[in-house]
């Protein structure tokens, strides 16, 4: 009997082993890009309370890892196997490719990548602002800031995404929501088809979905056109056709989680 015991741990301590030493390493998604994609809860606003001093405004970064849960990564085994994904927002208001790495923004995220991890780069909508020089970036300084955060990527053998700018919500002609971006948009998917790096054109892809849910929803549901004396944050209210509610980012983060499952490591 004594002998049987002794089997019976030895097995239960082998499956165990050989169950833990199978698991998949986690993987670290960070997300790099402008408010549109932030987190503006927690440390954002330092001292601060979110609910006082920003809420309802969301970026779409900021709930996506509710959809990064054990029952859905299976959905994403093309890109990355794993069963633990933490998403890792470096995303902050007002910047542009450049001044995210002038800032040492990037800096903290390549010194702590590691293989496997995922890099989704979404910029655009700081970079065009010519009127705000201090954010500007042309074209040409657009695209070799995407080059330099994709090969650095690779350089960690970490695996690059980049996201063309989600839609603001102008200009509407006939119905649809048309391409806001001008250049920028083009821009993005030409580096990514230069250096056949994976693509989101949430871009596409935020249009279309705004368009069929009608201006007149978007407008009051989506973007951050809030009436007066609502919100603590905007007691005059506002009128914000560029970032989210809540219901808004859910509907954008949904977009870029059903495009991942689309994307295939090769």
């Amino acid at each position: 009997m004594r002998n049987w015991k002794n089997l019976t741990a030895i097995i239960l301590v082998t499956i165990c082993c050989v169950s833990f030493s199978s698991q998949e390493k986690p993987v670290r998604l960070y997300l790099i890009g402008d408010s549109t994609m932030a987190d503006y809860t927690g440390d954002y606003d330092p001292g601060k309370d979110y609910m006082e001093t920003r809420y309802p405004l969301t970026g779409w970064g900021q709930v996506f890892q509710e959809f990064m849960v054990s029952d859905s990564l299976p959905q994403l085994e093309k890109l990355v196997k794993t069963d633990s994904i933490f998403v890792d927002n470096r995303a902050r208001g007002g910047r542009s490719t450049r001044t995210f790495f002038q800032e040492g923004r990037w800096r903290s995220v390549y010194e702590n990548l590691k293989p496997g991890d995922l890099v989704l780069m979404q910029f655009g909508h700081n970079d065009a602002a010519e009127n705000k020089p201090e954010r500007y970036v042309d074209i040409e300084g657009y695209k070799e800031f995407l080059r330099l955060y994709v090969q650095q990527t690779r350089d960690k053998n970490a695996i690059p995404v980049i996201l063309t700018p989600v839609a603001r919500n102008y200009p509407w002609e006939n119905a649809r929501l048309e391409n806001v971006h001008g250049e920028y948009y083009q821009a993005a998917r030409d580096v990514a088809a230069e250096m056949q790096v994976l693509m989101i054109d949430l871009n596409r892809l935020s249009m279309d979905y705004f368009s069929e849910k009608g201006r007149d929803y978007v407008t009051a549901n989506y973007f951050m056109n809030l009436p007066a004396e609502k919100y603590t944050a905007y007691p005059e209210g506002l009128s914000d056709n560029t970032h989210f509610q809540p219901e808004g980012a859910k509907a954008v983060a949904q977009l870029v989680f059903n495009a991942m499952k689309n994307l295939e490591v090769n």
